[in-house]
């Protein structure tokens, strides 16, 4: 009864204004449509729509294509734009936006008057041209929404075009005009169908699981039953539910185990079974956030694909992982090492120029101040203990019982060449204004942990010479055989590339894996929050 009283109050709301204008006027629609495009607003909206400039100028380049006639009135042309535009919910984006219950309430009667006709065709198109532009580019501003620092040598997306000649030729094939807009990137696609079918077939909503111990297989707790049933909720169990009361009931079994040990994969956690603070936290998020998180992720993507060249290195931070690509492709990918939410690594695009072979590592100051200074104030032994080097502003090596390590100023720490160096054997350098790049590691047992956010930033690489090999791809062998004796000599030396690689550290919480899985990764450094905001603020 509500809404049958709210539309009959907006189509009263309509016929009011439109009765306001002279009814003996009878425009021809060329000169309707021109004189529609000459006003700020769209009336026949309720309330009316304020067009910005960009949405003018999309509209008036539009209609020159056509010239300045209506459009939508034939050949069924409205009643399939609005089929398309409900589909956009698939994609994460509201058909509310695109006006799409007031094109249905004016599609179902017809304008007589040629104003209110003009206005009803404008409108038609500023959704079809601004649902086609969010698809294409993303309904945000990433620039504001989740910032990438891009170097001056890096390729930049193209910006955002109008879109009015590609949408005047695809008037008579609408689906193919969303099909063409959406990025063409097989993430994407994958996603949108997965949230399409987590929409249409949601999870009952699951009751909150208290905190508490850590919870062990073979355990008893009293907070079992409802693990058992959050599990069985998401389809992690698929035989019956136990029924009944007592100790039985409490034990956390391996059947149970099993379950959670699949639930903690698909969700980026240690998969150990074992019930902590971290399982926690995913196992309490509602069907609904996880919804909006995959909305989230969609945005994302549909920034990512514009991000995507031929050959490109791309960082999945949240997710910890390296693939290379080549003409578009996967050809390889490791896990990675990642900064902790204290010290999180950045995003950037930017170019791989060269390697750092044998590299030093010279501590970076925040890393000096909050962890290596309080432990030489202990004991100032831990500087030889760890060969680390005391140096000054010119690189000069400094006598470390000449520093006053309280108020220490003026100096370095450095930890020369070797087996226990932070850097590993190799360094991959990329230029940017984070001091991070991509290296070795001698820490190689932390890449068998699920949660790997653990370094100050830059990123650990699993099997870094083997990347460097591909990476070097194009080398002449005199290139490759210099390369082995700089290796060899244990000294520290920098090589250029044959050719630069350009470089992504992108950032997303949601997608699906090459099995099919839907999988969900923790977002570690508080990103999503902000997007779906965003999001939520511009419907």
């Amino acid at each position: 009864m509500y809404k049958k009283c709210t539309l009959l109050l907006t189509g009263l709301f309509l016929a009011t204004r439109f009765a306001l204008a002279d009814p003996t006027e009878t425009l021809p629609g060329d000169e309707a449509i021109r004189q529609q495009l000459a006003q700020p607003s769209l009336s026949c909206a309720a309330p009316a729509l304020d067009l910005d400039g960009f949405s003018q100028e999309a509209l008036s380049a539009f209609y020159r294509q056509l010239g300045d006639q209506r459009v939508w009135a034939v050949d069924a042309r409205l009643e399939k734009l609005l089929e398309q535009l409900a589909l956009l919910v698939d994609d994460g984006l509201d058909p509310a936006r695109y006006q799409l219950a007031t094109l249905r309430q004016l599609a179902a009667d017809p304008a007589s008057h040629p104003q209110r006709s003009a206005c009803t065709d404008a409108l038609a198109t500023h959704a079809y041209l601004q649902a086609l532009r969010h698809l294409a580019y993303g309904q945000l501003d990433p620039a504001q929404a989740e910032p990438l620092w891009r170097s001056p040598n890096s390729r930049a997306p193209a910006p955002p075009v109008l879109f009015p000649a590609f949408a005047a030729t695809h008037l008579d094939d609408l689906p193919a005009a969303f099909a063409a807009a959406r990025p063409d990137f097989e993430p994407y696609r994958a996603l949108r169908s997965a949230h399409a079918a987590l929409r249409q077939h949601p999870p009952r909503n699951w009751r909150h699981v208290p905190a508490g111990d850590l919870l062990r297989p073979g355990m008893a707790d009293e907070r079992v039953p409802l693990l058992e049933r959050r599990l069985a909720d998401e389809g992690y169990l698929t035989d019956k539910v136990r029924s009944g009361s007592g100790s039985d009931r409490q034990r956390y079994t391996p059947r149970l185990v099993g379950a959670m040990k699949r639930f903690q994969a698909r969700h980026f956690l240690e998969d150990d079974g074992v019930v902590g603070p971290s399982t926690l936290t995913e196992l309490n998020v509602s069907s609904a956030a996880r919804l909006d998180q995959v909305r989230v992720n969609l945005e994302r993507f549909r920034w990512l694909a514009r991000e995507m060249e031929p050959t490109l290195l791309l960082v999945d931070i949240a997710g910890a992982q390296l693939t290379l690509f080549r003409d578009h492709q996967p050809l390889w990918q490791t896990r990675t090492q990642v900064g902790r939410p204290a010290r999180p690594t950045p995003l950037l695009k930017s170019q791989i120029t060269h390697l750092t072979l044998n590299p030093s590592w010279t501590i970076p100051p925040t890393i000096l101040r909050e962890d290596k200074l309080p432990k030489i104030q202990s004991n100032i032994g831990f500087l030889a203990s760890q060969n680390l080097k005391v140096i000054d502003r010119q690189g000069n090596e400094v006598n470390p019982h000449s520093v006053d390590w309280h108020n220490p100023s003026g100096i370095m720490l450095r930890q020369d060449p070797g087996p226990h160096n932070p850097l590993g054997q190799i360094a991959i350098r990329f230029s940017n204004p984070f001091s991070v790049y991509l290296h070795d590691t001698p820490s190689q047992h932390l890449f068998a942990k699920e949660t790997r956010t653990l370094s100050s930033g830059c990123v650990r690489v699993e099997r870094a010479m083997q990347l460097t090999d591909l990476l070097l791809e194009g080398a002449s062998p005199a290139e490759r055989q210099r390369f082995e004796e700089l290796l060899a000599s244990g000294k520290t030396r920098n090589m250029n590339l044959p050719r630069p690689v350009p470089i992504l550290l992108a950032y997303w919480t949601a997608q699906v894996d090459d099995s099919g899985q839907l999988t969900f990764r923790p977002d570690i450094y508080g990103h999503d929050e902000k997007i779906l905001a965003a999001l939520n603020a511009s419907r």
